[in-house]
């Protein structure tokens, strides 16, 4: 798996944080270091989802991406900005997992995505389903998307850590 290695790391920092640390805001409208997790493993099953959505399709669709879709995948992964979502898709995540509930359902993911890795790029890359802001994506474009999110909250995660009393 290509992003394996990530993902894996993402779990082991879990290790590193107390209950408190995990569920700490810093200020309102500033994530927990929980919340960031909870976000990202609830769109990464979504982005599974419209893979498998692709592998079921049987018309394809001529449309491409948008042109910041296109250049997402020209670069391989979001610019070093913050990106915030229209307020319909912003809610807060949940806050209320414990270490053990987060690191299971990153087992979960992982364990999905092991199990299309070989699978992917045998879904006729015709077959699309749109995503908001990057236009339309194929099942291999779905599936890497997530390496790409988790890459992008890295820095994110640097920045709770550091607002983040009593972390060592």
């Amino acid at each position: 798996m290509r992003d394996s290695k990530l993902l894996i790391y993402f779990k082991n920092e879990l290790h590193d944080y107390s209950l408190e640390q995990l569920r700490y805001i810093s200020e309102e409208g500033v994530w927990s270091i929980g919340q960031m997790y909870d976000h990202l493993i609830l769109v990464a099953h979504e982005y599974l989802d419209n893979m498998e959505t692709c592998a079921t399709l049987n018309e394809e669709q001529p449309l491409g991406k948008t042109p910041f879709g296109e250049q997402l995948y020209k670069n391989g992964g979001f610019p070093p900005i913050k990106i915030k979502l229209p307020d319909e898709l912003n809610f807060p995540p949940n806050n209320s997992d414990s270490k053990e509930e987060l690191i299971s359902r990153i087992d979960q993911l992982i364990q999905r995505m092991n199990q299309w890795e070989s699978k992917v790029d045998y879904i006729n890359p015709g077959n699309k389903v749109e995503h908001g802001g990057f236009g339309w994506l194929n099942a291999r474009e779905w599936y890497d998307l997530i390496g790409m999110h988790f890459r992008h909250h890295l820095r994110q995660k640097d920045e709770l850590q550091k607002r983040m009393p009593f972390f060592y």
